[in-house]
């Protein structure tokens, strides 16, 4: 085995516990035993994990995995520091448990992080209308020259 491959595999295999431990979060939020405080954290540990967009858009260079290769762990260290132990470890055997592909609700959950999504943008343009006095032409004074 080359020392590439070697990285590579161990590449993968960090990839393969972060997708577990982000799955655990999820089980975990589900828990009844979790204080809402980490629930809320898991969750949008969970959510931003989850999420087709990112704090810092992948395209550009070296910033763009920034937030994959920073932000997220440290998401996940936190929630799981907030955690007890013993939900955390129950969490990760039910994760552990599933098989790699055969996780249910997979297109569901991401189905619902893109719909909220698009809730989010469309409540920003809507509240931005509103704030401009409900009218076209209120754009018209940020755009010389153009009229609506």
């Amino acid at each position: 085995m080359t020392e590439g491959s070697g990285r590579v595999d161990r590449w993968k295999a960090r990839v393969r516990t972060l997708k577990m431990e982000v799955h655990a979060l999820l089980l975990a939020c589900r828990d009844p035993r979790m204080p809402w405080p980490a629930k809320l954290v898991a969750a949008l540990v969970v959510a931003y994990a989850a999420s087709p967009i990112d704090l810092i858009p992948d395209f550009i260079p070296v910033l763009g995995y920034l937030d994959d290769l920073i932000i997220l762990p440290l998401g996940i260290v936190l929630a799981i520091k907030m955690i007890p132990a013993e939900v955390m470890q129950d969490c990760r055997v039910r994760a552990g448990d599933v098989l790699p592909g055969t996780r249910a609700g997979a297109f569901i959950g991401a189905t619902v992080v893109v719909v909220l999504w698009i809730a989010v943008i469309v409540a920003v343009v809507v509240f931005g209308y509103k704030l401009m006095g409900g009218q076209p032409s209120a754009i018209s004074g940020l755009l010389p020259g153009h009229q609506f």
